[in-house]
């Protein structure tokens, strides 16, 4: 990548505004911005782990997950640009939003996992 193709990197200060305003969730540490999903069971880690793969792989653009029996860590920086690019923001966007998607709690004909039976759960929605 030439240095004139290079994508824009973010300061602190401007990661930190954006993750306030647009992924309040997600937090900026050691140089990646970063989110931890909480899970119910091994069952529920393992389709978040698969959805971020899905995700990541559509877009080309690979973070780095560490993994337990209830939870995922997600880290995304643009190791070509060395920094925190609006890549790394547009995927935290999508994985957010597919990962916490509930259609049970919008006007939709699916009504999402069965609430209150822990069988059914596996995201620890926020």
């Amino acid at each position: 990548m030439s240095e004139q193709s290079k994508e824009r990197t973010y300061s602190d200060e401007e990661i930190e505004a954006r993750l306030k305003s647009e992924l309040p969730h997600w937090r900026l540490e050691g140089g990646w911005i970063r989110r931890k999903y909480r899970t119910n069971s091994w069952k529920g880690t393992l389709m978040v782990i698969n959805t971020v793969g899905h995700l990541a792989e559509a877009a080309w653009h690979h973070p780095d997950l560490t993994a337990s029996y209830a939870w995922v860590e997600v880290r995304l920086q643009n190791h070509a640009a060395k920094g925190i690019t609006d890549k790394d923001f547009e995927l935290a966007r999508k994985i957010e939003d597919v990962v916490h998607w509930q259609p049970g709690k919008e006007a939709s004909a699916l009504e999402g996992t069965p609430g209150g039976d822990a069988r059914f759960a596996y995201v620890k929605y926020d």
